[in-house]
């Protein structure tokens, strides 16, 4: 990436605004993704639940081992959407945070350039 070096320093503000901005879009992107994660684990566990009634209606036996290793299967999709799920919540956390804190700037920054006119004003 070139520097400007003749370009003017951007204010606490347009910095603020513009590090949201791209936090937003990182968590945006983030989040799609895993969404895509989530549908094919939701499909893989419609597979192993239809493998695993399927397997049970063959055998009698319940000590089958093969429905023991899909019926672990699944309990590790169910467990693994359930972690997924809560990583997006608080990626979508920190995805609030940081517009709270460019707000925050902003508002700061406000206040700034309000007081220095009273000043004048006096």
């Amino acid at each position: 990436m070139p520097m400007n070096f003749f370009k003017p320093k951007p204010t606490a503000k347009e910095a603020a605004k513009a590090a949201s901005r791209h936090t937003k879009k990182e968590v945006r992107s983030s989040q799609r993704e895993m969404d895509r994660e989530l549908r094919d684990l939701d499909r893989q566990e419609k597979q192993v639940t239809l493998d695993l009634k399927q397997r049970a209606k063959k055998t009698a036996s319940s000590s089958d081992p093969a429905l023991k290793a899909l019926a672990k299967q699944l309990v590790n999709i169910r467990n693994q959407k359930a972690k997924l799920q809560s990583t997006k919540a608080q990626l979508g956390a920190v995805g609030m945070h940081a517009s709270s804190m460019a707000s925050q700037v902003a508002a700061a920054s406000a206040i700034g350039s309000v007081s220095a006119a009273m000043e004048t004003a006096n």
